[in-house]
């Protein structure tokens, strides 16, 4: 019963309010003043993280484990403040911003640094995997490459309130970006890539349900999915870093770095693993530069090989079952 509750009612409802929320901020944020609003989002958000216990622990255990204890005392809580208010700040001007689609009004906010990379690897008609870690700016990440003018489609798990994915593709598709859902989609992924097209791709979370490998993550063997890797060497299609970041002036930089030189066995075939140890320590130099700005609060390193074992084993049992 108290599932059924949960279910049918509890969860309809919590869902039906956090749209309705995030739909007001959407609305309502292009009509205050813009720094009236920044500051009282910052404000807002450290008490926000103060009173969030559980995620603030996360955030300590994952900088704890890969920086070791801190060297001053507090550091890391000032790590997760400022964290959160790089999420907010970031999410309020995407809100804000909701409605422009040109890269004339962006230009004011954001400086591209790197685009040449981009525009090289581009102009091979390949494809470009675009390598996009979760730092604060990762929807502004998303929809710059087709601002700028280079058509490109992203993937993306489903957010599990219905309303609320359907809003948030809205928001990126009419900024250009085509949003491709991750059930069943690697056959379209790979067409996209060979029309010479820009895949925004995020390896960077843990998954267990993504076909991946344990491979170093910030110096820590973390699961991590193949599927960029894969992809590259079906279709030949560049790997090229870049990252969205919050600056101190309220304005944006996005990066883009130079393309990741794959590499090959000595058999001359495209080596999935070093190419994803590869991406791996690329996005962990981008979080090295500003951990205050990636999504520490994730449970990056919380799939084990025995936990994913628990669970594929599970999967054949429930597949037997079904049968």
């Amino acid at each position: 019963m108290a599932s059924w509750c949960k279910r049918k009612i509890i969860r309809p409802v919590r869902d039906s309010v956090l749209y309705v929320l995030i739909y007001s901020v959407f609305m309502l944020s292009p009509l205050m003043p813009r720094g009236l609003l920044l500051r009282w989002h910052k404000w807002v958000s450290k008490y926000i993280f103060l009173m969030s216990s559980r995620q603030a622990a996360i955030i300590q255990e994952n900088l704890t484990r890969v920086y070791g204890p801190e060297s001053v005392k507090g550091q890391y809580k000032r790590i997760g403040i400022s964290l959160y208010q790089n999420l907010t700040l970031t999410f309020t001007d995407y809100a804000r911003w909701g409605f422009h689609r040109s890269w004339s009004f962006f230009s004011r906010y954001f400086t591209v640094t790197g685009e040449e990379h981009l525009r090289r690897a581009y102009e091979r008609g390949k494809g470009v995997l675009c390598l996009v870690p979760h730092t604060a700016g990762w929807e502004f990440s998303a929809i710059i490459p087709p601002l700028l003018g280079y058509p490109s489609a992203g993937v993306s798990s489903a957010i599990k309130n219905p309303a609320l994915n359907k809003l948030m593709i809205q928001f990126r598709e009419q900024r250009g970006m085509r949003n491709i859902t991750r059930h069943r989609c690697y056959e379209q992924l790979t067409d996209l890539l060979r029309r010479g097209e820009c895949l925004i791709i995020m390896t960077d979370q843990d998954s267990k349900h993504i076909r991946g490998e344990f491979i170093d993550f910030m110096g820590i063997p973390a699961y991590t999915p193949i599927g960029c890797s894969r992809l590259a060497a079906e279709t030949g299609a560049a790997v090229v870093p870049m990252y969205t970041l919050r600056n101190d002036d309220n304005t944006y930089s996005f990066v883009i770095r130079p393309e990741l030189k794959p590499i090959y066995t000595p058999e001359g075939d495209y080596d999935i693993t070093a190419n994803t140890r590869l991406q791996n320590d690329a996005i962990s130099d981008i979080i090295r530069q500003c951990p205050e700005q990636w999504v520490w609060m994730h449970r990056r390193w919380a799939t084990t090989p025995e936990k994913l074992a628990e669970y594929l084993n599970k999967r054949r049992q429930d597949g037997a079952c079904s049968h």
